[in-house]
């Protein structure tokens, strides 16, 4: 592409399509977000050679800057503010572990798709190349779609094509570049600070575009009220820790679908070890939490099949040490009904992982359900580890996956 505008600095043009979005009736609710983290403009920068965001800060290369028209220039602007308002780089990292190429994907095909019905009178264009081919992102099947839906078609797709990337790749048509790295390097208190300003540049806007008549982003009523499902979360990461070695069999029908009068196969694995599942009864989690958490466990136990379920429930030491499935005298069936929690005092989580090693316990995974408020750190993990955090957004485990989970 040719420089299409020279009168004006980088720096000086992407302020101007800052300002004239914030401006603009269709997104003075975006404003609030617009706001948060800074911007740099960077040169000759090869880890930045169109634009990047850590779901805080914006980067952008005073190169691509130079062979954008202005309505491009917005786009790729509100394309990356549109990244931290659906705090892709956090709320989707789970699905960035599973593939990267996909999360990257995904997370472009719906901002775009959303940009593009945003904008048919031009005011913000997909920057192209200078044949006038589009460099993002846009499959129109997937408008008005979720970034996790998005993400299951995609994941299917690239993998029954051979094309499933494991690395930090973009992708084919990738418009821009997520610091994924960035954004997990932020500090704790970086974390909560920026989930903070989010939901309340949210709210702001949503009430500042009804007292000014302004347009109502429609996604804006939908993130007032947004939760990752803990449970599509939980389902992912159970199935692909514990599958790795399956295959599926009708000589054992799947008792999930049954009911809807299907009868299909459940998987067996080969090797799969235990799956632990660590309740933390330090006195927040309740008994109908715990009933809701286990009923959907033994929901997925029941297609990827691990060779046990070892329930341990714990405060400052294990408290309650139950086996389901395997060699012992319960099926995966009886966890709800014959579970006894047991009350440990205290919250130190790396009495799991210590007992996991005095005990030898064979562990694919551990599952944990707490409510994050730990007297120590986050524990060394040796297996795949998933925090399920009750009621405090605040939490946020340096190691492992997290999904936080507002009430069961």
């Amino acid at each position: 592409m040719l420089a299409v505008n020279l009168e004006l600095t980088a720096e000086q043009r992407l302020e101007k399509a800052v300002v004239q979005i914030m401006s603009h009736p269709r997104y003075v609710a975006m404003a609030g977000v617009m706001m948060i983290g800074e911007r740099y403009v960077v040169r000759n920068d090869p880890n930045v050679p169109t634009a990047s965001t850590n779901g805080r800060d914006e980067w952008y290369s005073a190169e691509f800057i130079d062979m954008l028209t202005d309505p491009m220039l917005r786009y790729l602007v509100l394309h990356e503010c549109k990244h931290k308002l659906y705090k892709h780089l956090t709320t989707y990292d789970y699905l960035h572990q599973k593939d990267a190429q996909c999360a990257n994907m995904s997370a472009d095909h719906v901002i775009n798709n959303e940009i593009d019905e945003e904008n048919p009178d031009g005011f913000c264009v997909m920057p192209a190349k200078s044949d006038g081919t589009p460099i993002g992102l846009c499959d129109k099947r997937f408008n008005g779609w979720s970034t996790k839906q998005v993400f299951d078609v995609l994941y299917e797709e690239l993998k029954d094509g051979g094309g499933q990337g494991n690395g930090d790749g973009e992708g084919e048509g990738g418009m821009d570049s997520h610091d994924w790295a960035g954004a997990k390097e932020l500090t704790e208190a970086e974390k909560r600070e920026l989930e903070r300003d989010i939901e309340q540049a949210i709210q702001q806007g949503a009430l500042t575009a009804s007292k000014t008549g302004a347009d109502m982003p429609r996604s804006f009523e939908e993130l007032l009220h947004a939760q990752v499902d803990w449970r599509e979360v939980m389902r992912d990461f159970v199935t692909d820790v514990c599958t790795g070695k399956d295959y599926s069999t009708y000589a054992r029908p799947n008792r999930r679908y049954m009911a809807a009068g299907l009868y299909m196969p459940s998987a067996l694995a080969e090797t799969v070890g235990e799956l632990v599942v660590a309740v933390d009864t330090s006195g927040s989690i309740g008994n109908r939490q715990l009933s809701a958490f286990l009923s959907e466990l033994v929901s997925i136990c029941e297609t990827v099949n691990p060779s046990a379920v070892r329930l341990l429930y714990w405060g400052h030491k294990i408290a309650g040490d139950e086996t389901y499935g395997g060699d012992s005298d319960k099926s995966l069936d009886d966890i709800v009904s014959s579970t006894k929690p047991v009350g440990g005092g205290g919250t130190d989580v790396n009495c799991v992982c210590e007992y996991i090693a005095e005990q030898s316990i064979n562990a694919e995974a551990v599952v944990v359900l707490t409510d994050g408020y730990l007297a120590g750190d986050w524990g060394t993990w040796n297996t795949p580890v998933l925090w399920c955090v009750l009621n405090n957004k605040s939490a946020n485990p340096s190691v492992g996956q997290t999904v936080h989970i507002d009430d069961i």
